[in-house]
C-alpha cells in the first residue's frame, strides 16, 4: 500500500493559536525580576526518519517515514497532544497508511529533579483492518489504548504503559492471523505491560547521547513478548535553523518468526525486529 507523507494532514487538520499574558508593573528596580512562565505553551515537531520503529519494531516496513505533532502544557501540569506517522501498509493493512496518535496526561513536579506524569494514549488506524486471509479484511481494528505512569529523575526516565483494550487487536478472533505466524487463541490481550528506560547525558557543543532499555510482556501470549535497545546521538544546528540530526542503533530479542510482514504479492518479508541503523532530521518549534 503506498502511504503518504502526514503532516500537511495533520496541520491542515489541528490549528492551534496560543497567547501569552504578563501581569503587573515593571518595579523600580534597576534589575528586571525573571519573567513569569506562560500559562499555556504550544509547540509543534516534524521529522523525517530512515525507518520508523515502535519498541523496536519497524512499523515503515524499514522505509523511511514523515513524521509530525502538536503540544499543549498548561501551567497546572496538565498536557495534550497529537502525533501522527506514515506506515506500512504490510504491517497495517487495508487502511489509509497512516497512525494517528491522541493522548493527555498531568505531569506533577515532586522536587526540582523529579517529576511525575500520569496519563493515556490512543493509537489510531484510519481505515486499517486485520486481514482474515490474504485480501480478506476482518472486522477487527489495529487501535490500541494505552495508561502510563512515569518518573523523570534527572537524565533518567522510566515508564509503564499498560494496555486498556486489545493489544493492537490481538485477542482468541484474531490470533490466528495478527501476526506473520498463527498463534492459538487464549483469550483477550488487555493488560499487556511495556516498560521504557531512558537515559541520556549531554556531551556539550549541542550533543546528546542516550541509551534505551525496553521490554514488552505480552498478556497471555508469551511468544511475543520480547526485549528492545537502543543507543543513539543526537546534534542540535541552531545554525540551520534549529534542526536536529540523530543517529541511532536499534535491536529487539523478538521471534523473527512473528516479527515479520510479507508485500501485498506475498513475495517478500522482511523481518522487523532486527538490529538496524536509523538516521533523522526534526525540528521543534
Amino acid at each position: 500500500m503506498t502511504t503518504r507523507p502526514l503532516f500537511l494532514f495533520l496541520i491542515s487538520s489541528c490549528f492551534l493559536h496560543a497567547a501569552a499574558r504578563a501581569e503587573g508593573e515593571a518595579p523600580v528596580a534597576t534589575s528586571a525580576p525573571a519573567a513569569a512562565a506562560p500559562e499555556h505553551t504550544f509547540t509543534g515537531n516534524v521529522g523525517f526518519v530512515s525507518d520508523y520503529r515502535f519498541r523496536g519494531i519497524s512499523q515503515t516496513w524499514k522505509r523511511p517515514a514523515v513524521q509530525a505533532g502538536f503540544d499543549y502544557n498548561h501551567a497546572s501540569g496538565l498536557y495534550a497532544g497529537t502525533w501522527a506517522s506514515n506506515v506500512s501498509g504490510n504491517s497495517y493493512n487495508n487502511g489509509a497508511g497512516m497512525e494517528w496518535d491522541l493522548y493527555g496526561g498531568y505531569k506533577l513536579p515532586v522536587t526540582e529533579a523529579v517529576t511525575l506524569d500520569v496519563g493515556a494514549l490512543a493509537y489510531l488506524y484510519p481505515g486499517a483492518r486485520l486481514n482474515a486471509a490474504p485480501g480478506q479484511p476482518s472486522a477487527h481494528k489495529y487501535d490500541n489504548v494505552d495508561v502510563y505512569a512515569a518518573v523523570t529523575a534527572g537524565a533518567f526516565s522510566a515508564k509503564l504503559s499498560v494496555a486498556a483494550t486489545d493489544y493492537f487487536g490481538l485477542a482468541s478472533e484474531t490470533a490466528g492471523y495478527a501476526y506473520f505466524s498463527a498463534l492459538p487463541a487464549r483469550g483477550s490481550s488487555r493488560g499487556t505491560a511495556y516498560l521504557d528506560l531512558n537515559y541520556g547525558v549531554e556531551l556539550g557543543q549541542g550533543v546528546n547521547a542516550g541509551l534505551h532499555l525496553g521490554h514488552l510482556w505480552v498478556r497471555r501470549y508469551g511468544d511475543l513478548s520480547y526485549s528492545d535497545w537502543k543507543l543513539s546521538v543526537s546534534k542540535a544546528l541552531p545554525d540551520l535553523g534549529g534542526l536536529t540530526l540523530a543517529l541511532a542503533v536499534v535491536g529487539t530479542d523478538a521471534d523473527p518468526a512473528l516479527y515479520q510482514a510479507g508485500d501485498s504479492a506475498a513475495q517478500r518479508a522482511k523481518r522487523l525486529g532486527d538490529t538496524g541503523v536509523v538516521l533523522s532530521v526534526s525540528r521543534t518549534f
